[in-house]
């Protein structure tokens, strides 16, 4: 696989009066093309990670690299390139669903005749395609959460940043986000960078995997070679034996 699409460097950032900083010298590398997943127990840093990648969040110290590119010297390039699928649903609630990806492409800069077309594509693919006038408001959890996935995509990004995508939908969405995504990562060597607490889900989707702790990486690698070293049978066992068995808040 070779080149890195993502390289985190030393990484750390605190947030003000915290006891110890949300990401601790963190390094990693994201292979081109991979589909990556970082794992860890609730307050590990995960979502600090992506606010940093995404260039919300200036990290304290160290460098992160996409692309090639610095994001402190090269922010508005590399944003370019990055799709972001965030935990909450970013759509407007009385706007339809159809009228929320126009809205959106218009802002990435689609050329008005393509965006439609993508909008179509993808609305048809995750089975939405009889629900695109409908306002968002009246649309299951499931629903706003395939809608989401299609905002996140549809200027086709180099990157694409996924924070528990299918938390809280049915099999059948859930199910639908996942064939979405393995195909835009075949079809466009997109890569993923995946947050999850589903870690049966992790396994059969990830290639690679990272965990962290407390803002610390404490184990990465190929899916399979992890659980393989640790002898272990599944991913969830390979974490529970890493990160430990005490409750997290």
């Amino acid at each position: 696989m070779g080149a890195s699409m993502v390289e985190i460097k030393n990484v750390s950032r605190k947030y003000k009066n915290a006891v110890r900083p949300a990401v601790d010298n963190l390094s990693f590398a994201i292979p081109k093309q991979s589909i990556f997943g970082l794992l860890g127990p609730n307050g590990a840093g995960k979502t600090t990670l992506i606010s940093m990648l995404c260039g919300l969040f200036k990290a304290d110290s160290g460098e992160i690299v996409i692309n090639e590119k610095s994001i402190s010297s090269n922010l508005k390039e590399t944003k370019q390139i990055i799709g972001v699928v965030p935990q909450e649903i970013a759509l407007y609630s009385k706007l339809t669903a159809y009228e929320n990806l126009m809205f959106l492409g218009q802002m990435y800069g689609i050329e008005t005749n393509e965006l439609k077309k993508r909008i179509s594509e993808n609305l048809k693919i995750l089975g939405l395609k009889e629900n695109a006038d409908q306002q968002i408001q009246t649309f299951s959890g499931g629903m706003k959460r395939r809608v989401n996935l299609i905002a996140g995509i549809l200027h086709h990004p180099k990157l694409l940043i996924l924070d528990e995508p299918t938390v809280g939908v049915d099999i059948q969405s859930k199910t639908a986000i996942i064939e979405r995504l393995k195909r835009l990562n075949a079809e466009h060597s997109t890569t993923i960078f995946y947050t999850s607490h589903h870690l049966h889900e992790a396994e059969d989707f990830c290639s690679h995997i990272a965990i962290i702790d407390e803002g610390k990486l404490i184990a990465q690698g190929k899916t399979t070679e992890l659980i393989k070293e640790n002898n272990c049978s599944t991913i969830e066992e390979v974490y529970l034996k890493i990160t430990g068995h005490r409750f997290r808040d």
